[in-house]
């Protein structure tokens, strides 16, 4: 079901039918509050007394012309000074095909600097996301560049890649912000873990490794998950070496396990919700039906009366 999924992902024509079908519609509203940045906003407010945090994301990706490029650098940067304005604790994330990396690589890394700038300018990090493997050393590359002309920025690594340990260990001398997630794109047996076993023993190894490892350091660490046994078992593995239940970020998607995420940020856990919008939603949608088989029984409800 995983591979139909990722599949739908890729597929041109389903990309351009199924998003108008009402069904579709309302399903993916569990998962983003609307396509515009209001919406996403708007969502976050009764989330802030509660102490979690956000992080937005505007869906689109693998932009065709330069110009597309400069529009999403300028509505980030107009989204750190609305998250600012409405009193939001937030952040942004940004993918780097969405920046023009397939066109200018130099182009992306222009737009990087100016979005972290103004978002260290307002107090806040600017996050780079992880796209498939195709881009994963570009946009490590690309990480390490910003990171040296603006420290308050992060980057996405997935622990089904096998190289992620290694990648880790490369950005290590730099102190730097990683948000750890599974991984969500098809990719070949011989770079990635396809059981789950394997890449949930590398998702916890790793974000055990570095956190006893930045120990009085200015790293940050994200763990993208809603599997909260997962996220228990890293706290009390840390816990023996001193290490609080405060010293990593929580983040699940908006709309997801709610419960969970008002229920540790209780616990004393840091908790962010990532809040994305937009029109280009398809994709990015198949990819979360793909993560998690409950994910798939919501949307199937949806075609119901």
């Amino acid at each position: 079901m995983r591979r139909v999924f990722l599949w739908a992902a890729r597929n041109r024509w389903l990309k351009e039918r199924l998003p108008r079908y009402r069904f579709m519609r309302r399903a993916v509203r569990r998962f983003m509050p609307g396509e515009t940045l209001a919406d996403a906003l708007a969502a976050a407010l009764p989330l802030q007394p509660a102490g979690i945090t956000s992080m937005y994301t505007r869906l689109g990706e693998n932009l065709e012309h330069v110009a597309e490029a400069e529009e999403v650098a300028a509505h980030y940067i107009d989204v750190i000074d609305k998250i600012v304005a409405a009193g939001i604790t937030g952040e942004v994330s940004v993918k780097p095909t969405q920046l023009g990396l397939d066109l200018d690589p130099e182009l992306c890394l222009g737009h990087l600097v100016r979005i972290a700038e103004h978002a260290a300018a307002a107090g806040m990090f600017l996050w780079i996301d992880m796209e498939g493997s195709a881009y994963c050393e570009a946009t490590i590359k690309l990480y390490e560049r910003l990171h040296a002309v603006q420290p308050n920025t992060g980057i996405c690594l997935q622990s089904y890649l096998k190289r992620t340990a290694a990648d880790v260990e490369r950005l290590r001398p730099l102190d730097p912000a990683i948000r750890l997630v599974k991984g969500a794109y098809d990719e070949p047996d011989s770079i990635a873990y396809k059981d789950r076993r394997q890449i949930d023993s590398n998702f916890v190894g790793l974000a055990v490794a570095f956190l006893l490892d930045g120990r009085g350091r200015p790293v940050r660490l994200g763990l993208g998950t809603h599997d909260v046994a997962l996220i228990e078992q890293i706290a009390e593995q840390v816990h023996a070496a001193g290490i609080g239940r405060d010293a990593f970020e929580v983040e699940m998607l908006y709309g997801i396990r709610t419960d969970q995420q008002y229920r540790l940020a209780k616990a004393g856990y840091r908790v962010c919700a990532l809040i994305a919008y937009g029109e280009y939603w398809y994709p990015w949608y198949m990819r979360r039906l793909a993560e998690r088989p409950a994910n798939v029984w919501f949307a199937l409800r949806q075609l119901l009366p």
